[in-house]
């Protein structure tokens, strides 16, 4: 799986290891009620925008960690 500035947030927030990322980018979301209501609709790039977040960055750092951990659990 690969995210991009149009995944939702919801798919996000399934894995779990990630949320230590988006905290470590001061991802307001993580943390913000509202979030969970609109976790379907909300996507990492427009929160990026709205919060001034380098999204290049961020997404490139999940990915990463994501790629990472798919080739551990594949030995």
């Amino acid at each position: 799986m690969k995210i991009t500035d149009k995944t939702k947030l919801k798919k996000l927030f399934e894995m779990k290891e990630v949320i230590d990322i988006l905290l470590s980018h001061n991802f307001p979301c993580v943390m913000c009620p509202m979030a969970k209501m609109e976790m379907d609709i909300l996507d990492i790039g427009s929160v990026c925008k709205m919060y001034g977040i380098n999204k290049k960055n961020l997404i490139n750092e999940i990915n990463e960690f994501i790629t990472v951990n798919n080739k551990k659990a594949k030995k």
